[in-house]
């Protein structure tokens, strides 16, 4: 339990920072973006205003425009401009601000993006508008590659930054998060020990109440007091053994005696054992194994499980209902299902029936002598034995728990 505390404590730490990371490099990834195409269309705004060039006046380049740009700006701007006429031809080129793209090239994209119905956006590392005016329609493109690039390695860098900065946190985290749950660890060690130590030193008293109560009997005869005492030592040892044993069950230490058994017979004989009980409180059982089904595992946790899940469905099932107990062979998986019918039930998955202490109807659990542990139990067998379990209502008059080995 701890081991997987510890890991999930890693995998919180680590997502969070993760998400912390994303949010953070992609905010300033997005405004390095974003300045970059604003810095291209405050470009692009001027040669718009001056008819597809860019002037060297600065008066007028620092007062007229959003953008305030340096002496240098008309000199580093590379664009060039395209005039695609009314009648849809290429009336003019202009390339004399740019060495990289000739004539030909610029009218070809030009005229590709027309045909397209795109004004506005980027052509590889050109940033292009198009500008509608009585003599047609105006393609102007300016070359964004150096910012771009820029953008690109910047990005690179962050995304490497990001990636170095995690791991360290992983690592780091997993250094220290032994130190972390120490204090968890140190609870959970004392709960444990407690839970063993107050169940040995249960069972002596237990057994002296036990002794004397048949004491009593010998010399009194029996009656619904004696009776009484002896059903609730009865109950209470139950409970006992079972806070003991889930403790044993959640430590890490402990170690199944596994080995190849038949699960057909011992699912069959812990099952069946059931039968005169179950006719006593006027219910059916029926009991449905597929033959010569073989696992590997502890034999006597298996017996326990099926006793468990038995047990309960006899507990809580309904007036001359039905409990059926199966084993079928599922693939490389052996699956044992325990069926019973009930009063009423919520459709759907029940997993808190899992929860230590959970009682769905306390005044039914006292009734029928349960306390809300023995499904722990079970799930912690199955936890053991790297298995899967799970309880399932079809219908709102029935449940299924469902045992994977």
């Amino acid at each position: 339990m701890l081991k997987k505390l510890r890991i999930k404590f890693v995998g919180v730490a680590t997502a969070s920072v993760f998400i912390v990371l994303v949010l953070l490099l992609g905010c300033i990834n997005i405004v390095n973006y974003v300045n970059v195409t604003d810095t291209a269309d405050a470009r692009i705004d001027v040669i718009e205003a001056y008819n597809g060039t860019f002037p060297y006046d600065d008066s007028i380049l620092g007062s007229l425009f959003r953008y305030k740009f340096s002496a240098e700006a008309p000199f580093d701007s590379r664009y060039f401009t395209v005039r695609i006429n009314e009648r849809e031809k290429v009336a003019s080129v202009d390339v004399a601000h740019i060495a990289s793209v000739n004539t030909e090239a610029a009218a070809k994209l030009a005229y590709s993006l027309y045909k397209s119905g795109k004004d506005k956006g980027f052509s590889s590392d050109f940033r292009f508008r198009a500008v509608d005016s009585d003599e047609g329609t105006l393609y102007i493109f300016l070359d964004c590659g150096r910012e771009l690039n820029t953008f690109r390695n910047f990005s690179g860098a962050t995304l490497a930054i990001g990636v170095i900065a995690l791991t360290l946190v992983f690592v780091l985290v997993c250094i220290f998060s032994k130190a972390a749950i120490k204090p968890t660890a140190e609870a959970y060690a004392k709960q444990k020990r407690f839970i063993t130590d107050a169940g040995h030193e249960i069972k002596t008293p237990l057994a002296i109440i036990g002794a004397a109560n048949d004491v009593i009997e010998l010399d009194n005869g029996e009656s619904e007091w004696t009776q009484s005492i002896r059903n609730q030592v009865k109950r209470l040892s139950s409970l006992t053994e079972k806070l003991v044993m889930l403790s044993k069950m959640d430590e890490e230490s402990t170690k199944l005696v596994k080995k190849e058994f038949n699960l057909s017979d011992a699912v069959t004989e812990t099952a069946s054992s059931f039968s005169a009980v179950a006719a006593a409180k006027n219910k059916t059982l029926n009991v449905n194994i597929e033959p010569s089904v073989v696992y590997t595992g502890d034999e006597n946790a298996i017996k326990q499980l099926v006793s468990l899940l038995t047990d309960n469905a006899l507990k809580y099932c309904n007036e001359n209902g039905t409990i059926n107990v199966a084993l079928r062979k599922n693939g490389k998986k052996n699956e044992i299902t325990v069926f019973n019918t009930v009063d009423s039930i919520t459709r759907g998955e029940h997993s808190e029936f899992f929860e230590r202490f959970y009682r769905a109807d306390g005044s039914r659990s006292v009734k029928t002598g349960g306390h809300g542990i023995g499904l722990s139990v079970a799930q912690a067998i199955v936890t053991a034995h790297k298995g899967k379990i799970t309880a399932f209502a079809p219908d709102e008059h029935s449940v299924l728990f469902t045992v994977t080995l």
